[in-house]
């Protein structure tokens, strides 16, 4: 029983590729590794666009297709493949989750191309392009921090002016005073709803600092990116 499992484990390796078809499918990977490439680079939105990951991705679509044509048919050496990945710890931070969908598309890209499934792999890629070029309009809601300090007086009066500013679309995120009696407190809203309270009463800061007792008015946008 042992023998007829290990020879049918060895005949699952017959039919391998020759030099002309693993060929191919590096050239088929690179290409569509390259339209990879060129969708990075025009859907990435971040504030920092790292050229070097994007080039990373192009070579994990060219490894995972060398991988590929490496274990072909033999299921024994499959499954050795995948013992030997299960060990590798990869310890790089992915910043923006859209990263995650480029990885895995590099990766079945290279799948395809190994197996010679072209066309899949080429259908897959101009749908998922199309798909990154729609969604590309879609931003996120860049969240801004209205912070105030003074003493406890002049923070309820700014309380009472962001609530009615902002007819309590405004969050308060932070309120504290220490044994003096001064202390902070901190709003957050969109930076849209800001933009068009500012259009329409005037600037928010500017306001807030004219008001006794008040010491300092700060302003930021907090994005994912840099409070991650």
């Amino acid at each position: 029983m042992k023998e007829e499992l290990y020879y049918f484990l060895q005949s699952q390796g017959e039919g391998d590729l020759s030099i002309t078809g693993i060929l191919l499918n590096l050239v088929a990977a690179a290409i569509l590794g390259g339209m990879i490439f060129a969708a990075y680079k025009t859907s990435h939105s971040g504030t920092v666009y790292s050229a070097r990951f994007n080039v990373s991705l192009v070579m994990t679509a060219l490894v995972t297709t060398t991988v590929m044509c490496v274990i072909g048919n033999n299921i024994s050496l499959s499954l050795g493949m995948v013992g030997a990945l299960s060990i590798v710890r990869f310890r790089t931070a992915i910043k923006d989750p859209r990263d995650t969908i480029f990885i895995f598309w590099a990766v079945a890209v290279g799948v395809c191309c190994g197996v010679g499934d072209y066309l899949i792999a080429l259908a897959g890629t101009v749908v998922i392009f199309l798909f990154l070029i729609l969604f590309g309009f879609v931003k996120d809601i860049n969240r801004t921090l209205i912070i105030v300090r003074g003493d406890g007086d002049s923070l309820a009066q700014a309380m009472n002016f962001i609530d009615e500013s902002f007819s309590k679309k405004a969050l308060r995120r932070v309120y504290n005073l220490d044994t003096e009696g001064k202390g902070e407190v901190i709003y957050e809203l969109s930076e849209a709803l800001l933009k068009k309270i500012d259009i329409k009463n005037g600037k928010t800061e500017e306001k807030l600092r004219k008001i006794k007792g008040v010491t300092s008015v700060s302003i930021m946008c907090q994005e994912d990116e840099i409070s991650g």
